[in-house]
């Protein structure tokens, strides 16, 4: 069955990023993809997505859905027909929708752990936490609005930053028949502000060896309209 293409509006996107050890990140891989380096880390983290008027591409926005998401992400890149591309691969995606749980891999792209997410928001800091209902993963991320991205050791500015993050914009999941689903995000609006992060836990990235994957610095997207298209192959070969 293949996907449709989705209309939605980012509500929010919080990317906590990690500096990953690379041998690490590539043990994290399935076969066809290696970690994306920047300044010889791979670049990691948890994206904490919430989503608003999610529907079909061709249905009015007065049947769009709502919910708060979450995945583990690796920036990965692999040899396409014309070259190097990017992008990237998700091991674990969780959500508070019971619809989008049913619909993983049918109308949203791979399987997706059920979780309780806690959220509090104001115009200047974000407090998002999640704990599965199945599976024991666990997150808890505090972060602060900021003027300018200061601190980082992947990124030298925001723009910098965003830049990279805008390149990544093909997503690969697996799905429990062990193949690979992608979808690629598409807008006209894409727009991050720096945070600073004041606490970060993530039971996946706390659970990798001592030292390996590292906090490095976190964006916000809020209020931008996206679609989000589906992907043709996988590039492993999968389908």
């Amino acid at each position: 069955m293949r996907q449709p293409r989705l209309s939605s509006v980012v509500e929010r996107r919080l990317l906590v990023n990690y500096r990953l050890a690379p041998d690490i990140a590539a043990r994290l891989l399935p076969g066809g993809l290696r970690p994306q380096l920047v300044r010889g880390h791979a670049v990691a983290g948890i994206c904490l997505l919430r989503l608003g008027d999610v529907r079909p591409g061709w249905a009015p926005k007065a049947l769009g859905m709502r919910s708060e998401n979450a995945a583990h992400r690796i920036a990965v890149e692999w040899d396409g027909p014309g070259g190097v591309e990017s992008g990237v691969y998700i091991p674990r995606r969780d959500t508070a929708s019971l619809l989008t749980t049913w619909a993983g891999g049918r109308l949203f792209p791979g399987e997706h752990g059920r979780a309780d997410f806690e959220v509090r928001e104001t115009p200047g800091e974000l407090h998002v936490a999640y704990a599965t209902r199945r599976g024991g993963t666990r997150v808890d991320v505090t972060v602060e609005v900021a003027p300018e991205l200061r601190g980082s050791e992947l990124f030298d500015d925001l723009r910098q930053a965003s830049s990279f993050f805008e390149r990544g914009a093909k997503g690969f999941s697996p799905t429990a028949a062990g193949r690979l689903q992608g979808m690629e995000l598409h807008t006209r609006s894409w727009r991050l502000d720096a945070c600073r992060i004041v606490s970060a836990r993530s039971s996946f990235f706390d659970g990798l060896p001592r030292g390996s994957a590292t906090p490095d610095c976190a964006l916000v997207m809020r209020d931008v309209p996206v679609t989000w298209s589906p992907l043709p192959a996988a590039p492993t070969g999968g389908s």
